[in-house]
């Protein structure tokens, strides 16, 4: 697998890879497959009716991974991908995936990836997507994910969707379907800085008895750039969810949380709250009495506060 500097330096950013990784892989770069490997436990597939690939995960898998990076790094690219997962029963992995955008000239670049997971009775799955974009050129940076997640009896999925920085424009969904005794968690980070914007939406439904679900949101807006942030959870049988949709505005920026619960069932306990304030001056000045710059400073807060590694949010900074 032949990769250029670029291509290492945005797979350690959305991926953590440093090289080849352990365990099943799929990289494609610029719409085109660059390495695949498939093990014993999980086999990879490419799809025969258009762009993606299937993963299947043997049921009673346990302690394995898959990593499905994209790189983009032409400029005046559109590349869609549709992959599906199928987790057997009772498995346990860990599946990192992501997109990176190096954008070296003046046309848009963009990725839509659509993933479908299917976890069958008792799998487990923590599932990290990492989106970042860059490069010296003016064309647009554009990525619009989509996850859907179904969970069937006694499955547990903690999902991680985390935007780092450099993204010009993102529409993002997310949707998943909860069922007996099974537990979902979305953990959501997206900064947006200069003029971007995201948009994302999120619409849970728990559908089956003893079911719960946690929806996890926290964002920053930068500069003059736009969020809006919609979060749905449905109940339709005696089962909990609860949204928490946290975000910090600055300078000319504006964010939207729109929060929404509904109940089917007199059973279904739904709870959300959300707030949008800005980084207190008291937390601010007490950083910098420690001997850190007023940057330093903000970096520190909104690395915390999002959830992200401090060094990777400076050294990516527009």
């Amino acid at each position: 697998m032949r990769l250029t500097a670029t291509d290492k330096e945005l797979l350690a950013t959305i991926a953590e890879l440093h090289g080849v990784p352990s365990g099943a892989y799929n990289i494609r770069r610029n719409g085109e497959l660059v390495g695949r490997t498939s093990t014993a436990e999980i086999q990879i597939e490419s799809k025969k009716d258009r762009p993606g690939i299937n993963i299947f995960v043997a049921p009673g898998t346990k302690g394995k991974s898959v990593h499905i990076p994209v790189l983009l790094t032409a400029s005046g690219l559109t590349d869609v991908v549709y992959n599906t997962f199928d987790i057997g029963a009772d498995a346990d992995v860990l599946v990192v995936a992501g997109c990176g955008i190096h954008n070296p000239g003046q046309e848009k670049s963009r990725h839509d990836g659509i993933h479908e997971f299917i976890l069958h009775r008792g799998a487990r799955m923590r599932y990290v997507e990492r989106h970042y974009g860059e490069g010296p050129g003016t064309g647009e940076r554009i990525l619009n994910p989509k996850t859907v997640v179904t969970l069937e009896a006694g499955a547990q999925a903690e999902l991680e969707l985390v935007q780092i920085r450099g993204v010009d424009g993102t529409v993002r969904e997310t949707e998943a379907a909860v069922g007996p005794r099974a537990h979902l968690v979305i953990r959501e980070s997206v900064l947006t800085d200069g003029r971007q914007h995201a948009d994302s939406s999120i619409a849970v439904e728990l559908t089956g008895c003893g079911g719960s679900a946690e929806v996890l949101a926290r964002s920053v807006a930068q500069g003059s750039s736009r969020q809006v942030f919609r979060a749905r959870l449905t109940g339709r049988a005696r089962a909990r969810g609860h949204v928490a949709c946290d975000s910090l505005i600055m300078d000319q920026a504006e964010i939207s949380s729109l929060p929404e619960l509904h109940a089917a069932s007199p059973e279904a306990e739904l709870t959300h709250e959300a707030a949008i304030g800005r980084i207190a001056g008291e937390q601010l000045l007490k950083l910098m009495t420690l001997g850190l710059s007023e940057e330093e400073a903000v970096e520190t807060i909104l690395a915390g506060f999002l959830g992200v590694n401090q060094a990777l949010l400076a050294a990516h900074r527009n």
